[in-house]
């Protein structure tokens, strides 16, 4: 399945809704589109996961480096509606302690 990523702000939130396969092939697009989107609007960031399908260890570092970039911001990122295969993946790589995980 193809990578997109939908955005939009909704009380002084920027909502990313990644969908399909973040993976080594879609990293670069999701980092261009993720930060496009928050240089445009510096709010908070909440992933809604409800769309994305597979999350790989590049998937996994892309949301790192965009971490970064809105903590050095004083923002944060929230991740939402994550499916029971990738919460495991967060939970092995101890990566649910960086990110605030909403069921």
């Amino acid at each position: 399945m193809d990578f997109k990523i939908g955005s939009l702000v909704k009380d002084k939130k920027l909502i990313l809704i990644p969908s399909g396969e973040l993976d080594v092939y879609s990293t670069v697009k999701f980092k261009e589109e993720a930060l496009k989107a928050y240089n445009d609007n510096k709010f908070d960031i909440e992933l809604d996961c409800s769309k994305l399908e597979y999350l790989d260890s590049t998937g996994l570092g892309a949301l790192i480096f965009l971490l970064k970039t809105v903590n050095d911001n004083d923002n944060t990122i929230s991740i939402s509606n994550l499916n029971k295969q990738i919460l495991k993946l967060f939970k092995i790589t101890k990566l649910d302690e960086m990110f605030e995980i909403r069921s």
